[in-house]
This record gives C-alpha cells, structure tokens and sequence, in this order.
C-alpha cells in the first residue's frame, strides 16, 4: 500500500534509511537504490524524491560521489540530521 507523504517526511525517512544503514562520510549508497526504495512505498513517482535528494545535497546534509551516483551522510551535519530525523518521525508516530 502506498501512502501520500509530505515532503518533509520524505526528507525524514531517506535520513532515517541512510543512518539506519549507517552511511556516513566514507560509506556510500547509490543513490538509485535509495529512490527506488522510498518511492515503492509512497505515492507519486521518483521523480519528487530525486529533487528533495537533490535539495538535501544543496544544503550539504548529503554528501555524493562519483558525479552523484553514490550518496552519504554529512557527518559534519550530525546534529542536524538527527534533529530533523527525531522531530519529523515523532510528529508521525504521535499524528498516527
């Protein structure tokens, strides 16, 4: 079943799935298979994932390699990262 999220629950859970896996700085995931994932489960195409991807890059929460192919967590973002994490999936879980 897919669900309709917001953008800024999107953003929470490619954040969530990436330190889940714990890619950060040096440790890498294609970026392909991130987008394919998250857009499994929700509604609408890839096509809105790949631009908050893209966003998320902007701001220097992801790190690429490879001309984009592969992404990371911006260690140097810890905190951030984390805080958006926390607040957005406590939002959900607490809205549910």
């Amino acid at each position: 079943m897919k669900v309709e999220l917001t953008d800024e629950q999107i953003v929470a859970t490619i954040l969530d799935k990436l330190v889940r896996r714990r890619v950060w700085g040096q440790s890498y995931l294609p970026m392909d298979s991130v987008v394919k994932w998250i857009a499994s489960k929700i509604k609408r195409d890839g096509k809105r994932v790949r631009r908050i991807m893209k966003d998320l890059i902007k701001e220097r929460i992801l790190l690429t390699k490879k001309s984009g192919a592969v992404i990371s967590l911006n260690p140097e973002e810890f905190e951030r990262i984390m805080e958006i994490r926390r607040r957005v999936l406590d939002e959900s879980f607490s809205n549910s």
